[in-house]
C-alpha cells in the first residue's frame, strides 16, 4: 500500500460503480479516504468497489443515487447524510468528484428535444446541483472534481451535445474556481480520451484494429486505462495539488496533438 496522502478525508465519487468511477473510488480510498461510492442502479457492482476497498484497508460505502431528474441532488445528499454517520463525525465531505455522466448523443440531425434534455439533465444540471447542495457539507481547503472529455478540444459533430455537456462542464469549473477560492477550495477538470472501460467494451475490447486505431490517437500509443484517469484525480485531490485550480487536465495521453 503506498502513502496514504488523504487519511481522514471524505470523498463522494459519482458514478463510482463501475468504468473510470470505480478506478477513482478505489485510488482515493487506497489513499486514505473514506469514500462514498454512488450509483444509479448497479448496487451488486457498486458493492464490490466498497469491498475492495475495505479489503484494501480502506473505508468506503455505497449509496444509491440516479441522476438527471429534478430533486436528484438533494436525494445523493440525503442519502449520503443517511450512511455518513457510521463513518465521519460530523457528516462532512472534503473531495467531490463528479464523475456520471451519459457517454455519448446522436448527431445535429437525430438528436431528439428529449435526448438532448437527458444527456444535459445527467452531465451538467446534476453536477451543477450536486455542487450546490454539497457545499452545506464541503469543508475548507476541500476538492471539486468534475470528469470532463477530450472532446472539448476536438470536433465531433457525432457527438455534438455530449461535447457541449463538457464543454458547459468546463465552464462551471472556472467559475466555481474563483467563487470558492477565498476557502481554499480548489475546483479542476479532467478530460479523458478513449478509455478502456466497459462503456467502449462492445467494439474495443479483442478487437485488435480498434485497439491499434485508438492506440494510434494519443502521443503515447497505446490504450487509456481507467486508473490513468483516477491517477491524476488522486494527484487533485491531494494537497500536492493545493495551488491548481480552475483547469482542464488533459488525460487523452496526447491524442490529437
Amino acid at each position: 500500500m503506498g502513502a496514504r496522502t488523504l487519511e481522514g478525508k471524505v470523498a463522494l465519487v459519482t458514478g463510482g460503480s463501475r468504468g473510470i468511477g470505480r478506478a477513482i473510488a478505489k485510488r482515493l480510498g487506497r489513499d486514505g479516504a473514506t469514500v462514498a461510492v454512488a450509483y444509479a442502479r448497479d448496487e451488486t457492482a457498486a458493492n464490490e468497489v466498497v469491498a475492495r476497498i475495505r479489503k484494501d484497508g480502506g473505508s468506503a460505502f455505497a449509496l444509491r443515487a440516479e441522476l438527471g431528474r429534478h430533486g436528484d441532488a438533494a436525494s445523493l445528499w440525503a442519502a449520503f447524510d443517511a450512511h455518513a454517520g457510521e463513518y465521519v463525525s460530523d457528516g462532512a465531505v472534503d473531495i467531490i468528484v463528479n464523475n456520471a455522466g451519459i457517454g455519448r448523443s446522436p448527431d445535429l440531425a437525430s438528436l431528439t428535444e428529449e435526448g438532448f434534455d437527458e444527456v444535459f439533465a445527467v452531465n451538467v444540471r446534476a453536477p451543477f446541483f450536486i455542487v450546490q447542495e454539497g457545499l452545506k457539507r464541503l469543508r475548507d481547503q476541500g476538492r471539486i472534481i468534475n470528469i470532463s472529455s477530450g472532446v472539448v478540444r476536438l470536433a465531433m459533430p457525432e457527438i455534438i451535445a455530449y461535447g457541449a455537456t463538457k464543454g458547459a462542464l468546463d465552464t462551471f469549473t472556472l467559475n466555481l474556481a474563483k467563487e470558492l477560492g477565498n476557502r481554499g477550495i480548489t475546483a479542476n477538470s479532467v478530460a479523458p480520451g478513449i478509455i478502456d472501460t466497459e462503456a467502449h467494451a462492445s467494439w474495443l475490447r479483442g478487437n485488435p484494429e480498434a485497439e491499434a486505431h485508438v492506440a494510434s490517437l494519443a502521443a503515447l500509443g497505446r490504450v487509456g486505462q481507467p486508473e490513468d484517469v483516477a491517477d491524476i484525480v488522486a494527484f487533485l485531490a491531494s494537497d500536492d495539488a493545493r495551488w491548481v485550480t480552475g483547469r482542464v487536465i488533459d488525460a487523452t495521453g496526447g491524442a490529437g496533438l
